[in-house]
C-alpha cells in the first residue's frame, strides 16, 4: 500500500507502527521510563483503536479487547511480571473464544498435529525453562492459555499466514522471556527479539482477522 494511502485509510496501524517501532530503537536509550512505558503501550493499544475504527460488530469489538489486554500487560510487565501475565492471561481466554466461534470447517491431519503440537510444546518448554524450579508452575499454568490461543489461531478460519503466524511469534516471544529467568540469562537474544517478535505478531493477528471479517462483510 503506498505511504500515502496508509496515512489516509489506515492512520491507527502507522502510529501503531510508529510507537511499537520507537520504543524497539529508544528502549535502551536515555528516554525516561514513564515514556517508554507509555510508548511501549501505545503500540499495541493503538491496534485496539484500529480494530474498533475498521469493523463494527463483536468479533472486532473482541479482537480490539485482547489487543488492549495487551497493551495493559505491556505496561503491567514493567511492574510486576505476576500483573502483567494476568492482563495477558484475560486477553488469551478472549482470543480463544473468538478463535473457537470462527474454526475452520475442514482441517487437514498435519494442521490438526500442528495445533496438537502448539498445544502440548508451548506449556511443557515453558515448564522447563525457568531456573527457578518454584516458578515453573505458575509459568506452565499461563503458558497452557498461551498454548490454547495458539492452537486455536493456527486452526481457525482465519489466515493462517497472518493470525496463525502472528500467534506462534506472540508464542516464541514469550518462550523468550521465560528463558531470560533460566538458560538464556546471560545471552543478548531475548532483549533483541522479545519485543519485535510480540509486537509484530499482534500486528498480523489483528491485521489478519479484522482483514478477514471485513473481507466476510462485504457483499458478493
Amino acid at each position: 500500500m503506498p505511504k500515502r494511502a496508509l496515512i489516509e485509510k489506515r492512520p491507527w496501524l502507522l502510529a501503531s507502527l510508529a510507537a511499537g517501532i520507537g520504543f524497539w530503537v529508544l528502549k535502551d536509550s536515555h528516554l525516561p521510563g514513564l515514556y517508554q512505558m507509555a510508548l511501549k503501550g501505545a503500540g499495541v493499544a493503538l491496534l485496539a483503536a484500529y480494530a474498533h475504527a475498521r469493523h463494527k460488530g463483536a468479533d472486532s469489538r473482541q479482537i480490539a479487547a485482547v489487543m488492549a489486554f495487551g497493551a495493559l500487560g505491556d505496561v503491567l510487565i514493567e511492574l510486576s511480571l505476576e500483573l502483567g501475565a494476568v492482563a495477558f492471561l484475560i486477553g488469551h481466554l478472549i482470543a480463544i473464544h473468538l478463535y473457537l466461534r470462527h474454526r475452520r470447517a475442514s482441517i487437514s491431519f498435519s494442521q490438526k498435529l500442528a495445533g496438537a503440537a502448539l498445544l502440548v510444546l508451548i506449556p511443557v518448554i515453558a515448564f522447563l525453562l525457568p531456573a527457578e524450579r518454584a516458578a515453573a508452575p505458575g509459568i506452565a499454568l499461563y503458558a497452557l492459555a498461551l498454548a490454547g490461543m495458539t492452537a486455536c489461531a493456527w486452526t481457525s478460519s482465519f489466515p493462517r499466514y497472518r493470525v496463525g503466524i502472528g500467534a506462534v511469534m506472540f508464542a516464541v516471544s514469550d518462550l523468550l522471556i521465560f528463558a531470560r529467568l533460566g538458560p538464556l540469562a546471560h545471552s543478548p537474544l531475548p532483549d533483541l527479539m522479545i519485543w519485535p517478535l510480540y509486537y509484530f505478531g499482534q500486528f498480523l493477528i489483528c491485521t489478519g482477522v479484522i482483514g478477514e471479517l471485513n473481507s466476510r462483510s462485504k457483499p458478493r
